[in-house]
């Protein structure tokens, strides 16, 4: 038997290469000899820059960058073989796993970091740059990662803005004219699954806000903020507000897109190419993917969803992991030849549940694959009937 392991990483829990690690582990408690291809994948957010590392055989370095709450992180930095592209995680610089649950707040997280593992990667002579962008704890509009390549956010009075979502409700006017240079000759690609515009009750405050400790008050100040960054932007000229994308990582898709001139593409698809993913499905019997969550909003582009696409396209079925599986998750029929299987193999709290994860993987391939064993014999008997 051929399979290939593609997860994403369960949050907080295991990295995608080690989820990848589980999978096959629990397809050899079945079959001992099975062949599994492991495939780790990220969609923009956490353990994106290593994923691209090992599937484009290049290295990672680690560089110190402000953090969300202004204070120093080492965060990787992706150098891929070609010696041209670099990538970016934004959750490994400004994101929401580095900020303490208690001190969440996007009125004061900045996105300055991000801004500076991108100016690392153009000092290092790299002129295409990947940016995955998700798992943000920022609603700065990315204000702190374009001050971070030369941009100025002023005040009427003409001083900084504040760092973070704050900061937008005093701004006056934007100068672009100390951007690094080189950032003309880069070519930039925006990996995100969010198409949410910047404002609005879609937008980055609305939609996000909450989930990074924005009360309701806050998630409404910053909202104006947002439509304030874009009411400047538009006196340069700059649309930022409407295109997909704009609100995705707290506005940071709108700075990336709409003022430097990036390109959004979805992330678990641009790993996928990366890695050649689509031939090594060609001689596959089974696909298995995983994500610590399935629900509506796998659809929209997360790896799970990208994976159950690509191997339908070429009639392989696929089993898809989930330590929860929630109300949504069914879309994912639609791809064909897909089964849903949740890890926990009874009731337990979550706390348990995500440090038996690795175990749970193991138990849960090794119940698929004894469920499909027994449809395949009882498939043979009807046809000997």
């Amino acid at each position: 038997m051929h399979i290939v392991a593609a997860p994403n990483a369960l949050k907080g829990s295991l990295t995608a290469p080690a989820v990848a690690a589980a999978i096959a582990r629990g397809c050899r408690r079945f079959d001992p000899s099975a062949e599994v291809d492991q495939i780790p994948l990220a969609d923009g957010g956490d353990g994106t820059a290593a994923c691209f590392a090992a599937a484009a055989g290049g290295t990672l370095v680690e560089v110190s960058v402000t953090g969300p709450l202004g204070e120093p992180v080492r965060a990787p930095l992706a150098l891929l073989a070609d010696g041209r592209t670099a990538v970016v995680e934004m959750a490994a610089a400004s994101g929401l796993a580095l900020v303490p649950p208690a001190q969440r707040n996007p009125w004061l997280t900045t996105s300055r970091g991000t801004g500076e593992l991108i100016a690392e990667a153009i000092r290092r002579g790299r002129r295409r740059i990947i940016v995955g962008i998700g798992g943000s704890a920022t609603v700065d509009g990315g204000a702190g990662l374009l001050a971070a390549l030369g941009a100025r956010f002023l005040t009427a009075e003409g001083q900084p803005i504040a760092d973070g979502g704050r900061g937008l409700a005093e701004l006056d006017r934007m100068d672009l004219g100390g951007l690094l240079p080189e950032l003309r000759e880069v070519e930039l690609i925006i990996a995100s699954d969010v198409t949410n515009p910047l404002c609005g009750p879609d937008g980055a405050a609305a939609v996000f806000g909450p989930q990074k400790g924005a009360t309701p008050e806050q998630v409404r100040v910053l909202d104006a903020g947002l439509a304030r960054l874009a009411g400047v932007a538009a006196e340069l000229g700059l649309a930022i507000a409407d295109a997909p994308g704009a609100g995705a990582a707290g506005g940071a898709g709108a700075a990336l897109a709409g003022i430097l001139g990036g390109r959004l593409v979805p992330g678990a698809e641009l790993l996928m190419e990366q890695c050649d993913f689509a031939a090594r499905l060609g001689t596959c019997d089974l696909v298995i993917t995983a994500e610590g969550r399935i629900d509506a909003t796998t659809v929209a582009g997360k790896v799970p969803a990208a994976v159950c696409r690509a191997a339908a396209a070429v009639g392989v079925p696929t089993i898809v992991l989930g330590g929860e599986i929630a109300a949504g998750a069914e879309a994912l029929y639609e791809f064909g030849h897909v089964v849903l299987m949740p890890l926990p193999d009874g009731p337990m709290p979550l706390a348990t549940a995500m440090a038996r994860a690795a175990e749970l993987i193991e138990l849960a391939c090794e119940r698929a694959l004894r469920l499909m064993s027994v449809g395949a014999k009882a498939d043979n008997g009807r046809r000997r009937d």
